[in-house]
């Protein structure tokens, strides 16, 4: 009888995991977002109500945008060509390294290699519709 009880508690122990719900992916963190803008990106691009084009375009609106299709900056010519549309996976991806995403771009930034970083970025900039 003890054998069957002891190997009864694998089973159940499996049974109540299996029957918990997963957890839930914590998103982005707006404020570390928000911080990474102001140190990363905001000695050239504008967010905001009075967002506009200046060393970089301004980044309201981003997402679903034709890259190098704002009127108030002057893109390069690779930019202006390049086809992006920007989404989370171009703009990651763009954020690794803009010049794979985009080859010939003139953005003088090298990249980000941490993924929580780009996360935290991109939930910030979603909130500039």
């Amino acid at each position: 009888m003890r054998r069957t009880v002891l190997s009864a508690v694998p089973v159940l122990a499996l049974s109540v995991l299996a029957a918990m719900p997963a957890v839930a992916h914590a998103g982005p963190d707006l404020q570390a977002g928000k911080a990474l803008f102001a140190t990363r990106c905001a000695s050239c691009h504008y967010v905001g109500r009075n967002a506009r084009g200046a060393f970089g375009p301004q980044l309201n609106g981003i997402f679903g945008r034709q890259a190098g299709s704002t009127t108030d900056f002057q893109y390069s010519e690779a930019m202006r060509t390049s086809r992006v549309v920007w989404s989370h996976d171009t703009l990651s991806a763009f954020l690794r390294s803009p010049a794979k995403v985009v080859p010939g771009t003139k953005m003088r930034f090298w990249g980000m290699g941490n993924d929580k970083q780009i996360e935290d970025l991109l939930g910030y900039l979603q909130t500039f519709r």
